[in-house]
C-alpha cells in the first residue's frame, strides 16, 4: 500500500468524522476551528505525496475547500461528509 493511499485513508476518515451531524460540529467549535486547519494541512501534504506519486490528488483539492467552506455550520458539515466519500473512493479504487 502506497503512501498516498495511506493518507487517503487517513484524510477520508478524518473528513467523516467532522461530518457527523452534531458530534463533528461540536468537536470543530469546541477545539476553535483548529480542526479545519490541521485538515487543510493534511490535504496538503496528502496532494503532494498523490502528486508525487502520480496518483490522483481531486479528492483533497476538495478537502482544501472543504476547510475553508467549514466554517459555515450546515453547509460545511455537507461539504465534509461529500468529501469523505469522494476521498474514500479514490482511496479504495486507488489507481498508480
Amino acid at each position: 500500500m502506497t503512501l498516498s493511499r495511506i493518507m487517503k485513508f487517513i484524510t477520508g476518515g478524518a473528513e467523516a468524522f467532522l461530518g457527523i451531524p452534531f458530534i463533528g460540529g461540536a468537536y470543530i467549535l469546541g477545539t476553535g476551528w483548529t480542526p479545519l486547519l490541521v485538515m487543510f494541512v493534511l490535504h496538503l501534504i496528502t496532494v503532494v505525496i498523490a502528486y508525487r506519486d502520480r496518483g490522483s490528488i481531486a479528492g483533497n483539492i476538495l478537502g482544501m475547500i472543504t476547510s475553508v467552506v467549514g466554517v459555515i455550520p450546515i453547509v460545511g458539515m455537507i461539504m465534509h461528509i461529500i468529501t469523505a466519500i469522494v476521498i474514500l473512493i479514490d482511496a479504495i479504487i486507488h489507481k498508480k
